[in-house]
């Protein structure tokens, strides 16, 4: 199900799913998301405090069905990721949020929340920028291209800030690491949580769909671990096709007992193992410039030419 767009003026709610939060962070978010021009609503957990997490579960699951439930509120807004989200999955009111389609945004922690919402509400959320993140011309063009003016077809592109750091930042070089075209609707997230809903009635859906994976600060050995859990769960050969994201600080530190392997072999590796089309260093992570994905639309990625086409608007 596609929610409606948004439109400038709309509220939205601004909410905390996971780590808890500083005022910094709140301010800032809070400052971002009306300058874009929509009014702001906070979670009544965005200042609670329960040991790492932003207040207990009850209270977590509470302020996001109350915004929810809130007719003034128009779309859902992660201020920022780190850990707690899959705490609340069992005990949301999925029936109620598919009654009611509203946009979440989010990425990182809240890819937990975006998969559940796909697969137990059949709803559309979309990958995008936190609230509390860094929004560039680059990220907010195509989340309002996205969101507020829904055409037939969207192209998205690597960008140009991406392009020129690729020139001495490994981590932003783009390949095609088994080249081709491939059609599916878009899925996944962040490589970390994906890998651990894996077995759980949470965990992502992939046949036939294109699989999109993200991480930050794990090194190499980790990104092979959780690569090949999901291979072994057959979640990356049943895709339709993958899409890596750009890994930040993903190298391994030197080791005085010898060279480890490299974070681009255990991409080309794991990607080139899955036997589908398959690339590496587009525009979304844990990085400033985000292209934005909706979970569920159906998308077409093009190896070729580095971009993602959207098939269908993501919302009504």
């Amino acid at each position: 199900m596609k929610p409606p767009r948004l439109r400038e003026g709309d509220t939205i709610g601004l909410f905390s799913s996971g780590t808890r939060l500083t005022e910094d962070w709140i301010v800032k978010a809070v400052a971002q998301v009306q300058a874009l021009g929509f009014r702001v609503k906070l979670a009544a957990n965005v200042r609670a405090v329960d040991g790492h997490y932003s207040g207990t579960v009850e209270q977590r699951v509470e302020a996001l069905h109350t915004l929810w439930a809130d007719g003034d509120v128009r779309a859902l807004w992660s201020i920022r990721g780190g850990a707690g989200t899959a705490n609340l999955l069992p005990l949301l009111d999925y029936t109620a949020m598919r009654r009611d389609p509203k946009p979440v945004l989010g990425y990182s922690d809240a890819t937990a929340l975006l998969l559940a919402l796909q697969q137990h509400a059949g709803l559309v959320g979309f990958h995008t920028l936190a609230a509390v993140s860094t929004f560039t011309p680059y990220s907010v063009d195509l989340l309002r291209a996205v969101l507020m003016r829904p055409t037939p077809t969207l192209r998205q592109e690597r960008s140009a800030d991406h392009r020129a750091r690729a020139e001495l930042e490994p981590q932003f070089r783009a390949r095609a690491v088994r080249a081709g075209n491939a059609d599916g609707p878009l899925t996944g997230g962040n490589l970390s949580v994906l890998s651990a809903l894996v077995g759980t009635p949470y965990g992502v859906r992939s046949d036939g769909a294109l699989l999109f994976l993200e991480d930050v600060g794990e090194q190499p050995y980790r990104i092979d671990r959780m690569l090949t859990q999901l291979e072994l769960a057959g979640l990356l050969s049943r895709s339709a096709g993958l899409l890596g994201g750009v890994f930040e600080g993903c190298e391994a530190p030197p080791d005085p007992q010898g060279p480890r392997m490299p974070f681009a072999q255990v991409i080309d590796t794991r990607f080139g193992a899955a036997g589908v089309p398959a690339v590496y260093g587009y525009s979304f992570g844990h990085v400033r410039d985000q292209m934005t994905l909706p979970l569920g639309i159906r998308a077409r990625l093009d190896s070729a030419d580095e971009s993602l086409t959207l098939l269908e608007p993501a919302v009504d």
